[in-house]
């Protein structure tokens, strides 16, 4: 689980609750219409903006904002030292046994078309097209939040401007301005509240997401690449560290120590 999700979500809505409590009765911010017009309008909108298989498939992309378990480059680039070795000593066919043990599909199926044979250029080209296909299906996932996000605000302004129209209509009536302006506003409340707290937070998520997880493949092409080549493991290690940051590479130094 992803624990700064988590506390993201609950300190976001705990202050916000705290705030409204402190001012006031919870029940002054809860109206029903104003929700049905928020909510509604931005699912409805994004309905249309995208087709039904993307947004039902991005209830599963929801799931790794808070469940995703980051995998860390360290251990990709022992595994792939560990392979360099084991393919300079033993040569490159003995690895098949040792892929089959991987958790990573993805590199996975890299070793195995090293292990077939396959000419490098063949092998980079179809990992690369599975990455860019990869990072499409990250950036439609991210790209619904972002449209819902845009579309949340817009539906609580139309769901004031509902409310002030409403009323205008009752203005022989003072005694009803104050509670209709504040039904009005709500619904702008809640756009925003829908944005800034839910939609924009989880499509920076994602991104993130997404971007670590690239980079680790981009680091497992590369690899396979030095392995089928038949580079030296040490050359292997030193093209793999290129893709930490120093704070890893030192990381990396220390465990070896």
């Amino acid at each position: 689980m992803d624990l700064a999700t988590v506390i993201g979500f609950v300190c976001g809505i705990g202050f916000v609750l705290y705030g409204i409590l402190t001012s006031g009765s919870l029940l002054l911010y809860w109206n029903i219409p104003s929700v049905l017009i928020v909510v509604g309008g931005t699912l409805g909108a994004t309905f249309i903006n995208y087709p039904l298989k993307e947004i039902l498939g991005v209830l599963k992309v929801v799931k790794n904002a808070f469940l995703h378990t980051e995998k860390s480059p360290n251990g990709i680039i022992e595994v792939l030292v560990g392979f360099a070795e084991t393919a300079r000593r033993e040569g490159i066919l003995s690895l098949e046994q040792q892929a089959q043990k991987l958790d990573d599909d993805f590199l996975k199926s890299g070793i195995n078309l090293a292990v077939d044979g396959t000419e490098p250029e063949y092998i980079k080209e179809i990992m690369t097209t599975e990455l860019d296909y990869i990072a499409e299906r990250h950036k439609t996932g991210a790209a619904i939040f972002d449209a819902m996000a845009m579309y949340a605000p817009a539906f609580g302004m139309i769901g004031t401007l509902v409310g002030l129209i409403a009323m205008l209509a009752k203005m022989d009536d003072p005694s009803t301005i104050g509670p209709s302006m504040s039904v009005a506003l709500i619904t702008t409340l809640y756009g925003a509240l829908i944005a800034n707290l839910i939609c924009t937070p989880i499509a920076g998520k994602l991104k993130n997401r997404s971007a670590n997880e690239l980079l680790l493949k981009q680091l497992s092409i590369e690899g396979i690449m030095a392995i089928q080549s038949g580079d030296n493991p040490r050359i292997v290690e030193g093209k793999l560290k290129a893709f930490l940051a120093p704070s890893q590479r030192s990381q990396m130094a220390a465990k070896k120590q």
